[in-house]
C-alpha cells in the first residue's frame, strides 16, 4: 500500500467542523452558567476553562509521546487523509499488519487523533476569547492583543504539531512543541488573573525570588523535555548513582546536538550510551539547582503572615515540588512506569501554572483592576 502524503489538507473542512462543535459545548456551558454576569466575569470563567483544557492538553500530549503514539497517524492534520481513525481503519490495519509493533496501530491512531481534537477545541475557545476581547475592548480590563497573541501562539503550536509528524519526531521540534504548550499555559494564566480581578500582592523580596524560581524552572523543564524526546530516562539505572557510578562516562557534545534526527548524532550514526547519559545526568543534576529557589519560594510564601492566599499558594507549590521530585526518582528506580512518567509531566505543567499565576496576580495592572472592582 502506498504511504500517506505527510501533509494532506483534504479532511480540513471536516476537522474544522468537528473543532467548532467540540468548542461549542464548553462555550455554551460557560455562557449559560454565567448568563447574568458581565462580560469580564464570563471571560474569566471561559479563560479558566480554557486553562484547564490546555493543562489537560499538555498532559495528554505527554501521554501521546510516552505511549509512542506520535506517529499513530503518519500524516497531518487528519489520519490517512480522513477526519477520524474510523474512516481510516483499513489503512491502519494494513500498516499494523505490515509492521506489527510499529508506530501505527488502532489504539495509537486514536490516542494521536484525540490529542489533535483536544488541541482544536482549545484553539476554538481561544479564537472566541480573542473575538470577544476585540468586540468588547472598551469595557474590558485587558488589551485584546493578549488573547490575540495566544491565538497566534496556537497557530505556532499547530505548526510544531505538524512538523512533529512530518519530521518523524525530530527531538528539537518535539521539545519546542512541549515548551510551546507551557508558554500557552502562562499566557492564559495572565489573562485569567486580569479577568477575574483577583490580586495577590507579593513583598518586594518575594517578587525577586519568584523570577529566580521562574528562570530555574524554565531551564529544568527544557532539560526534562530534551530527556523525554530523546528517550534518555532509562540511560541511568539506579539512584542517586547512575549505572553504579557517581560520575559516569558522558558525551555532552553529541547529547546536546540540537539539529539531528531521533536517535542520531552529528554524523547520522546511532546515539551512543554516553550521549544519552549526558542528557539524563544534566537534567538530574540541575534538578538540585532548581529545587533550591523553588523550595525557598514555597517556604517563604507558606510563612507569609496574615495572608491566607499566599500561604495556600506556598503550600501548593511545595507539595507539587515534592511530588515532582518523587515521580522523577520513581521513573528511574521503577523503570519508567507510564503512570509516574505522565505524573512527572503533569507536575511540570502544574509548577509552570502556579508560578505563572503568581507574578500575573501580583502585576500592577491586576492590582489596579482589583482595587477598582
Amino acid at each position: 500500500m502506498n504511504a500517506p502524503t505527510l501533509v494532506d489538507y483534504a479532511p480540513t473542512l471536516q476537522l474544522l467542523a468537528l473543532a467548532g462543535t467540540l468548542a461549542l459545548l464548553p462555550l455554551s456551558w460557560v455562557w449559560l452558567r454565567r448568563r447574568g454576569a458581565d462580560t469580564a466575569a464570563r471571560l474569566a470563567a471561559l479563560t479558566a476553562l480554557t486553562l484547564f483544557l490546555t493543562f489537560d492538553l499538555v498532559v495528554f500530549g505527554a501521554f501521546t509521546r510516552l505511549t509512542d503514539s506520535g506517529l499513530g497517524c503518519p500524516d497531518w492534520p487528519g489520519c490517512y487523509a480522513q477526519a477520524s481513525p474510523l474512516a481510516a481503519r483499513q489503512e491502519i490495519h494494513a500498516a499494523q499488519a505490515a509492521a506489527p509493533g510499529g508506530p501505527v496501530s488502532w489504539s495509537k491512531a486514536w490516542i494521536e487523533m484525540l490529542h489533535r481534537y483536544l488541541a482544536m477545541t482549545v484553539g476554538g475557545l481561544i479564537l472566541v476569547l480573542a473575538a470577544v476581547a476585540w468586540s468588547e475592548r472598551r469595557r474590558l480590563p485587558l488589551s485584546p492583543w493578549w488573547p490575540t497573541l495566544s491565538l497566534a501562539w496556537v497557530v505556532v503550536q499547530g505548526l510544531f504539531g505538524r512538523y512533529t509528524v512530518t519530521l518523524k519526531l525530530y527531538p528539537a521540534v518535539v521539545t519546542l512543541h512541549l515548551l510551546g504548550g507551557l508558554v500557552l499555559l502562562a499566557l492564559l494564566a495572565l489573562q485569567h488573573a486580569l479577568y477575574s480581578r483577583r490580586a495577590l500582592p507579593l513583598p518586594a523580596g518575594l517578587r525577586r525570588w519568584a523570577w529566580v524560581a521562574w528562570a530555574a524552572l524554565a531551564v529544568q523543564v527544557t532539560l526534562g523535555g530534551w530527556v523525554s524526546t530523546n528517550y534518555a530516562v532509562l540511560a541511568c539505572a539506579g539512584f542517586p548513582q547512575c549505572n553504579g557510578q557517581w560520575w559516569p562516562a558522558m558525551d555532552f557534545g553529541n547529547g546536546f546536538t540540537l539539529l539531528r534526527g531521533l536517535g542520531q548524532v552529528r554524523d547520522g550514526q546511532g546515539m551512543t550510551q554516553p550521549a544519552l547519559v549526558a542528557v539524563h545526568m544534566t537534567h538530574r543534576l540541575f534538578a538540585l539547582v532548581a529545587t533550591l529557589p523553588l523550595g525557598w519560594l514555597a517556604w517563604r510564601l507558606w510563612r507569609a503572615a496574615g495572608d491566607a492566599a499566599l500561604r495556600r499558594t506556598g503550600l501548593a507549590l511545595g507539595l507539587v515540588l515534592l511530588a515532582q521530585l518523587g515521580t522523577g526518582i520513581s521513573n528511574v528506580v521503577l523503570g519508567w512506569p507510564l503512570v509516574a512518567a505522565v505524573a512527572h509531566s503533569a507536575g511540570a505543567a502544574a509548577l509552570v501554572l502556579l508560578l505563572a499565576l503568581l507574578p500575573a496576580r501580583n502585576s500592577a495592572r491586576v492590582r489596579r483592576v482589583a482595587a477598582a472592582a
